[in-house]
């Protein structure tokens, strides 16, 4: 039986929107009650289930690079929770050069929280070695954010990740909903465009999303230049 506490919890979380539950002013201490949370992550604009396989193109700078992701069938533990794992591969001509597993978990509201990320970035020396950004949430301060709300509105605001030792502090705003985009795999309607900032560095990022789909897009706006759209999708 679930208890009084826990419908609380509920109840509050269906209310409220995601700058609530994931702020990005003042104390943050988001509340995560595994009782809250299902299995599946499929949010309309970020759906991830096991086997699927997703692939960028783009630019760093000058330098032509394929982003790939793949979501894995295993999964990991975290405050409680089993988290999708999704397997980020970014390479530049035919070599990886960044190997990132992000977490995953949706509660029953349909926000998808972004629990944390191991990270691995080719040293000198052309080993892969763990970046100072990774983070997961319960450890060493680490706190999970909203990474797609369930229901994203024109201004809202929300934090989605907050590890302050590694300077893992991104925020997002959504800009727009209704957009329409073309990318190399297609076009698409009633896009939703959110910007991404963290406070830690010079930069934010524009990223679109497709319902049913997930990211199609994205490019900075300020800062290096950089930019990625969707090539291919399987399921």
């Amino acid at each position: 039986m679930i208890g009084r506490l826990t419908l609380t919890l509920l109840a509050a979380a269906a209310s409220s929107p995601p700058g609530d539950l994931a702020p990005i002013h003042g104390p943050y201490h988001p509340s995560i009650d595994p009782a809250n949370f299902v299995r599946t992550i499929d949010n309309a604009f970020l759906p991830y289930s096991p086997g699927m396989r997703i692939r960028f193109k783009g630019v760093r700078g000058t330098t032509p690079q394929v982003d790939q992701e793949l979501v894995l069938h295993r999964t990991v533990r975290i405050l409680g929770l089993t988290c999708t794992v999704v397997r980020d591969t970014v390479s530049e001509h035919g070599r990886a050069i960044e190997l990132t597993d992000d977490f995953y978990a949706q509660d029953r509201q349909g926000n998808v929280w972004y629990m944390g990320e191991d990270s691995f970035e080719r040293n000198k020396a052309g080993r892969f070695v763990k970046a100072s950004d990774s983070w997961r949430g319960g450890v060493n301060g680490g706190k999970p954010g909203i990474i797609m709300p369930a229901d994203p509105k024109v201004g809202d605001a929300y934090r989605q990740e907050y590890y302050p030792p590694g300077k893992a502090l991104d925020e997002a705003r959504v800009l727009r909903r209704g957009a329409r985009l073309t990318v190399p795999l297609r076009s698409f309607r009633h896009v939703l465009v959110t910007s991404e900032f963290s406070p830690a560095e010079p930069q934010t990022e524009r990223k679109y999303y497709a319902p049913g789909v997930g990211e199609i897009a994205e490019h900075v706006v300020k800062g290096h230049h950089e930019a990625f759209k969707l090539v291919s999708l399987k399921r």
